[in-house]
């Protein structure tokens, strides 16, 4: 061994530890990632190297990484027979922050492009993630020898302020750390445990392109002559046993990166059932390779059934990001907009620093491309859905696409197209915005809605009496929210939305002659009514019913209101408008008492009645049921 020399981290690198250990790695098991990471990176430069000096290589060109645990000195060990590196790449690499030893590299894959030679499909960087090792370790040894070189070189370190090097005899090409661990806190994983790397590997590298092997304990049948029998032949104690062997703990299946030709439909239905586990079979597989300035891939699934969670705020979306197979993160909101997160699938972008973090992702210019892209092509695929198909993924998923008007303004038109409402004269069945502009009445300048908790109620509501004599369609929305849709969605290809609740319909003028006839009458209701209504109008709205509530232009409607009530939110106070029929015997009845004797009692027991039966008719509950039930009894009994 040469002699050690002892040297100091630049002042950056012991702030960049501090962070990391304090900070930037909330995960602790985030370092075996970050360490077969910069392994498979090593790997993929020595393959690079390989393709043009092959003879440097031929001795060790079976590239895998190795993991090893030893509980008794509780350590961690990960190796690679990689590109390795010199005594001098060792102190730019590890000594200082964001520095890889890959400039001279990157400059020569330049060069090979200008050569028009091979390069290697994944290229790395070797830097800020070694420094979480220090997140689990109480030292960290790093043992390491070039393609090429005769001697080695040994780093380690507390971490503490300072390193030591030195030149030692290392018998093949490749790097070796050795993580000292600290000992572990109740309820926090031992990384010596077998299991415990298992899994890690898997939900994090599962993907990585060489083969991460451990040696393990497992089980074997011991062989028939071994086996110890009784005079009967049959076996005493165990007949099986404990022994060791290597195993490969990834896939390194990442089927994303192949050419869709090479995916089987087994092997995509696979997949999707191990990031989303979900045993349902996907609808749509969307499987795409973006080139350009730059390059990722890109595989997403459309499920086939909503999740039961699928709007609780703490639910994980889909998507999750890799780069070169790596993983960097799953629930990545910055890949897809939030009323998209139940797709499923991965986009694998080389050229994405691995210690991204969430906030730089959101920020990232590559990352918003991405975001884009993945957007045009889910609505491609589903505006080319077939028609039964589409509505089977609407049913599931229709409210997500609704949630997506209000949030997401450069795409409302596209998603506008997307939406499916049942109608008053769809007979049950969906049509889309367009073909209810199609099927529009000569002189309808409108598109005429209802929101409220069911089609029946709806489809039966006395709001609607105009619109059907005039025989115009009215869309029914049963949705929650609908009524934040129908918030943003102002109009549709140059067609406003009207609420069939709200305001002035502009259909028919009422009659000026009855609404002097009705003025006195209607001035009274007001007056008896005046802390439940804003006004009460000669109705424009009802043809057969006697009385309905409608609200402003920009109020809200009836079923918002009882939103907010059922979610415990305080909905601002708002009066409606009560209209009535005076075209309805019980109006003219009415008006007969009022203008006899504005005294009788009747009347006031008739204005109460007349708004009770506004709220019932609009699904709403009444202030006082059991006063209705007694004025409703005392009626019957009159009139039998």
């Amino acid at each position: 061994m040469g002699t050690k020399k002892t040297r100091k981290f630049k002042a950056e690198v012991q702030q960049l530890l501090h962070l990391i250990i304090n900070s930037l790695y909330s995960n602790r098991e985030i370092f075996v990632r970050e360490l077969i990471s910069n392994a498979s990176d090593a790997l993929d430069k020595a393959r690079f190297k390989e393709q043009t000096q092959p003879e440097l290589f031929s001795d060790d060109n079976d590239y895998h990484i190795r993991i090893s645990l030893d509980p008794e000195k509780k350590t961690f060990q990960i190796s690679d027979n990689g590109i390795g590196m010199t005594l001098d790449e060792v102190n730019e690499n590890i000594g200082t922050i964001a520095q890889s030893g890959t400039a001279a590299f990157m400059k020569a894959i330049e060069n090979s492009k200008k050569e028009n030679l091979l390069t290697p499909e994944l290229i790395g960087q070797f830097g800020v993630g070694f420094y979480s090792a220090f997140i689990v370790a109480d030292k960290v040894m790093l043992d390491t020898r070039a393609q090429g070189e005769k001697m080695g070189t040994r780093w380690e370190s507390d971490g503490k302020g300072s390193y030591d090097v030195q030149e030692i005899e290392k018998e093949k090409r490749g790097t070796t750390i050795t993580l000292f661990l600290k000992d572990p806190e109740e309820g926090e994983q031992d990384f010596t445990e077998e299991y415990t790397i298992r899994h890690i590997v898997k939900k994090h590298s599962d993907f990585v392109s060489y083969p991460i092997i451990m040696n393990v304990e497992a089980s074997e049948p011991i062989p028939e002559n071994e086996i110890i029998k009784d005079s009967n032949g049959k076996p005493i104690g165990d007949t099986f046993r404990k022994i060791r062997k290597d195993e490969t703990l990834n896939s390194r299946k990442a089927i994303w990166s192949k050419a869709k030709e090479e995916v089987t439909p087994e092997e995509y239905e696979e997949f999707y059932k191990h990031i989303s586990h979900n045993w349902d079979k996907p609808m749509e597989i969307i499987h795409k390779r973006f080139e350009g300035v730059t390059e990722y891939d890109v595989l997403m699934y459309l499920p086939s059934k909503a999740p039961f969670d699928m709007f609780r705020p703490e639910r994980k979306h889909g998507m999750q990001l890799y780069c070169k197979r790596v993983f960097i993160m799953d629930d990545c909101k910055e890949l897809l907009p939030e009323y998209l997160g139940f797709v499923q699938g991965i986009v694998d972008a080389p050229d994405l620093n691995l210690n991204v973090s969430r906030e730089i992702l959101q920020e990232d210019r590559l990352v918003r491309n991405i975001k884009k892209n993945l957007v045009k092509q889910i609505f491609s695929v589903l505006e080319g859905m077939e028609k039964e198909k589409y509505e089977e993924f609407y049913i599931e998923f229709g409210q997500a696409l609704k949630a997506g008007i209000p949030t997401d303004f450069e795409n409302k038109e596209k998603l506008a197209a997307l939406l499916r409402y049942k109608t008053t004269k769809s007979d049950g069945k969906y049509v889309t915005l367009d073909e209810y502009i199609a099927n529009m009445k000569e002189g309808q300048k409108e598109m005429y809605y209802l929101t409220g908790e069911n089609l029946t109620s709806l489809i039966n509501s006395p709001l609607l009496e105009s619109l059907k004599a005039k025989d115009y369609e009215v869309i029914l929305m049963v949705d929650p929210i609908d009524e934040w849709v129908t918030q943003s969605l102002h109009e549709y290809k140059e067609k406003k939305l009207k609420s069939a609740e709200k305001g002035d319909l502009d259909l028919d003028k009422v009659d000026d002659a009855k609404k002097n006839e009705y003025s006195a009458l209607l001035s009274f209701l007001k007056g008896k009514l005046e802390g439940k209504v804003k006004d009460v109008v000669v109705s424009a709205r009802l043809t057969d019913s006697v009385s309905c509530l409608s609200g402003d232009d920009w109020g809200m409607s009836a079923y918002m209101e009882k939103i907010l009530k059922a979610s415990g939110q305080k909905s601002p106070e708002q009066k409606r408008v009560m209209e009535v029929n005076v075209n309805h015997p019980v109006l003219a009845k009415m008006k007969v008492i009022f203008e006899t004797d504005t005294t009788n009692p009747v009347l006031k027991d008739y204005s109460e009645l007349l708004y009770d039966i506004a709220v019932i008719s609009e699904g709403g509950k009444l202030d006082n049921p059991a006063g209705f039930s007694k004025q409703l009894g005392d009626l019957m009994a009159k009139s039998l």
